[in-house]
């Protein structure tokens, strides 16, 4: 008779980095305006809501990117890792931090 195997622990959730939300975006991009046009607006309305998309997938790629680089930096100054915030004039010192000095 076999026996049952013990239950397996779930994979922990894949993060999702700003890559593959960027992707999503710019397949919106595509996809909104060609929708747009098939139910009846005009090819210049599709036109002018493809520029708006690409213009906000723009704006928050670049947020997206400096919030990883944020996160990676905070994430290395608490683990003890030598940084740019540990160095004199460093990230602590723009920010105004009083312990830095």
């Amino acid at each position: 008779m076999p026996r049952p195997h013990p239950a397996s622990t779930p994979d922990p959730p894949a993060r999702t980095s700003s890559g593959d939300v960027v992707a999503w975006a710019a397949f919106s991009c595509v996809l909104v305006p060609v929708v747009l046009v098939v139910y009846g607006t005009s090819i210049g309305g599709a036109v002018w809501a493809a520029l708006g998309l690409v213009a906000v997938t723009g704006v928050c790629r670049i947020l997206l990117r400096r919030s990883e680089r944020s996160a990676a930096s905070l994430l290395a100054e608490q683990n003890g890792t030598p940084d740019e915030a540990e160095r004199p004039g460093g990230a602590h010192a723009r920010q105004g931090d009083r312990r830095a000095a």
